[in-house]
This record gives structure tokens, C-alpha cells and sequence, in this order.
């Protein structure tokens, strides 16, 4: 299982358009992926759920994934929720 703790410097949070990036990436891969913040959990395969996180800037989100790609799908995952500054 690989686990990262990724602080989002976005303004707005996790809004429409990370979290549907977020799910477009999350099935490429075969690994389970969950996000989590504060109590709330989401699978990363359903926009629904991601959006529900309601995570604001700041917030702090946990990405767990397990499975045989697990390492690329954290790697591509955490791209998304926090991309390299420029």
C-alpha cells in the first residue's frame, strides 16, 4: 500500500475540474485508490464522492492506493492534486 499526505495550494480547493482530472486518472490504473479528508473517504473513481470531500485550500488530503500499479497511480495521482510549481 503506498500513502501520501498532499496539502492542496490550489484557491479553490478541489473543485469540478481537479476532481474530474482526479477521476480521469484514477481509471487508468487497476490499483484501489481512496482519498480521504478529515473523516470523510472517497474512492477516487467516482466524481460524485470526490466532490463530496468538500476540501478546500489548505486542506490536507490522505491518497491511499493499493494494487499491482499502485506507485505510477500515486505518482499520477498527486501530479493532479498538487502539481510542480512553475
Amino acid at each position: 500500500m503506498q500513502v501520501r499526505e498532499i496539502r492542496l495550494r490550489n484557491a479553490q480547493g478541489l473543485h469540478a475540474r481537479v476532481a474530474a482530472r482526479v477521476v480521469k486518472v484514477a481509471g487508468r490504473f487497476r490499483s484501489r485508490i481512496v482519498l480521504t479528508v478529515g473523516e470523510r473517504r472517497a474512492s477516487a473513481r467516482s466524481i460524485m464522492a470526490v466532490l463530496m470531500l468538500a476540501a478546500a485550500m489548505g486542506a490536507t488530503v490522505r491518497v491511499e492506493i493499493e494494487g499491482p500499479d499502485e506507485v505510477a497511480a500515486l505518482e499520477a495521482v498527486s501530479a493532479v492534486l498538487a502539481p510542480p510549481r512553475s
